[in-house]
């Protein structure tokens, strides 16, 4: 059994962007910015902020933390998004979710100029990846691709189970698998019989938000195990929707959490940005 460091990759992520973004600047060239709103003083979204902001800041990119209050109307934040897509010196705008209650969240991820949308939640860019066009990628599923990169195991006719149908990780990761190739299964926590169905799987994704959901008597014997979820339990712990103990005995490689994907989630944030940036400069320079 292989533990795949989440932590490790995203560093050398991170050192791949910032190599890029010094070779704009040494050239003279303005660094890409990424801008960030948060509404309100909810504590996760702050850390998860912080942490992009200082993601940011290591890369040598710039960063901008557009902090609104909770009572901020949706026309009010619609208006600042509006500002930030008309700015050629903003290159990606991310709006930190959740959002408070009075704002239709789908409303404002649309709202959001679909080449600096580096969330990649705009239905351009969700229609982009169906229907196999060159586009923005969400930063999850695209960490996931990268961790199993890390395995060097060719996903060619290999069986993927995806465990999770959500819009933001579930739907574009077997997307993903199918590009390469795999044969892909989308199961989610009504399935019948989810642990046939994970057996099937020489790649199983557990992304369904349910702490443990995944054990090692589910998992086919050599599987490769990404473990997406990220549960808080009753005694502050965090732990993933897989049983580690019990499927790493079973798992030719695993990840672990914390450890795995969250990492890569902000590292492939810093390259959704990279690309923004390349895409709107050469947008740019053919007007």
């Amino acid at each position: 059994m292989g533990i795949i460091d989440g932590k490790a990759i995203s560093q050398a992520v991170k050192d791949e962007v910032k190599a890029e973004v010094a070779g704009i600047a040494a050239r003279g060239g303005r660094v890409p910015c990424l801008c960030v709103i948060i509404v309100g003083e909810n504590p996760a979204s702050q850390v998860y902020v912080r942490n992009k902001v200082k993601a940011a800041a290591y890369t040598g990119m710039e960063s901008r933390q557009i902090e609104l209050p909770e009572s901020v109307s949706e026309d009010e934040l619609l208006a600042q998004i509006r500002s930030l897509n008309e700015d050629p010196a903003v290159d990606g705008i991310l709006v930190q979710l959740p959002l408070p209650k009075h704002i239709d969240e789908e409303k404002v991820l649309v709202a959001i100029a679909p080449e600096k949308d580096v969330d990649g939640f705009h239905p351009s860019n969700v229609a982009g990846l169906w229907i196999g066009k060159d586009c923005i990628v969400p930063c999850t599923p695209a960490g996931v691709m990268r961790l199993l990169d890390s395995t060097g195991v060719d996903l060619t006719g290999k069986t993927a189970v995806v465990v999770g149908r959500s819009n933001i990780v579930g739907k574009p990761v077997a997307k993903l698998l199918l590009d390469r190739n795999a044969t892909v299964v989308i199961a989610h926590s009504r399935t019948a019989d989810l642990g046939a169905v994970c057996r099937q799987a020489d790649v199983l994704v557990a992304a369904v938000g349910r702490a443990g959901l995944i054990t090692g008597e589910m998992v086919k014997p050599g599987a490769i195990v990404i473990d997406v979820g990220i549960n808080r339990m009753p005694d502050g712990r965090l732990c993933g929707d897989v049983d580690f103990a019990s499927c790493a005995d079973v798992a030719s490689w695993i990840t672990p959490v914390p450890g795995g994907v969250g990492p890569m989630t902000i590292a492939m944030l810093m390259k959704n940005t990279l690309r923004c940036y390349l895409q709107n400069f050469k947008s740019a320079s053919r007007k």
